[in-house]
């Protein structure tokens, strides 16, 4: 039977499918329809329900929760990999008049929102876009500041902007929790044993991928990469794909509890259990 996939097109997501989704790995009879979209799209259609398995979104688990397990295999945690505050030089709007300055955010749902929200609770002028677009909204002057994620963390510089604040960094010193970007989830209507078996091949694909493609990047990730440079794309599989990449393991199980607490708080909504999310 075929089941529905959704990750973005971004290198450390077709570096974790690539072996899976391409038979490059023994998939045990399971077929996968592959849909590539960003990360927020894909937020959306976990709360819409549409896709079997999906990335997501940390920041969108506490409302897809009813409806999804979080795997514990494919996802993106770590220390130093968190969003980025940025502005044009000069501009102290965010400093100096928080209650008027205007923030680009990638999306309601995205985890970048929640961290920056825990950063700057006051700040109430947001402006949601796609990702590769915030750079642009700065530099335009359409926002006095912009939250960036994935290859916009090695750009933003060349294109003088600068950082204000580190959001993963404040997160870090705020939780001593790693950061939980973005994870894999699937239908808690799904059969157990099915969702067992492809979370251990999704983990099989993260291990085919470091053993094939530690100095060489696969066509699969180059094809989907939107003209990304080579040294760009390995910068990005190098920070977000990891030891969580393989298992959350303690830590980031903890990552994740921390983030459903301070989600609860800021949204004064019930906390869910741990073990009420994760599949095992």
């Amino acid at each position: 039977m075929k089941y529905t996939l959704g990750f973005s097109p971004c290198p450390n997501d077709t570096f974790i499918f690539d072996a899976l989704v391409n038979h490059k790995i023994d998939t045990k009879g399971i077929e996968f329809e592959v849909i590539l979209e960003d990360v927020e799209t894909l937020n959306k259609w976990a709360i819409e329900k549409k896709l079997d398995f999906s990335k997501i979104s940390y920041g969108v688990l506490p409302v897809i929760t009813p409806y999804y397990w979080l795997l514990q295999s494919g996802g993106a945690l770590g220390k130093g990999v968190g969003p980025l505050l940025i502005s044009l030089p000069g501009n102290d709007a965010i400093t100096k008049h928080p209650e008027i300055a205007t923030v680009a955010i990638p999306g309601e749902n995205t985890t970048a929102h929640l961290l920056f929200s825990l950063a700057y609770p006051h700040i109430t002028h947001k402006k949601m876009m796609v990702f590769h677009k915030i750079e642009t909204a700065v530099l335009t002057g359409q926002v006095d500041a912009g939250v960036i994620i994935h290859e916009n963390r090695f750009t933003y510089q060349e294109k003088g902007l600068i950082q204000l604040k580190d959001l993963g960094t404040y997160w870090e010193t705020t939780t001593g929790a790693p950061i939980p970007l973005g994870g894999i989830v699937a239908k808690r209507t799904l059969p157990t044993a099915l969702l067992l078996q492809a979370d251990a091949l999704i983990q099989e694909s993260v291990a085919y991928a470091y053993q094939q493609h530690h100095e060489t990047l696969a066509d699969f990730v180059q094809q989907h990469a939107q003209e990304m440079q080579p040294h760009i794309m390995r910068q990005h599989i190098d920070l977000y794909v990891n030891n969580y990449s393989f298992g959350l393991g303690d830590d980031g199980k903890k990552a994740v509890a921390t983030l459903l607490k301070i989600y609860a708080g800021i949204y004064h909504n019930a906390i869910p259990l741990l073990q009420d999310v994760c599949l095992t």
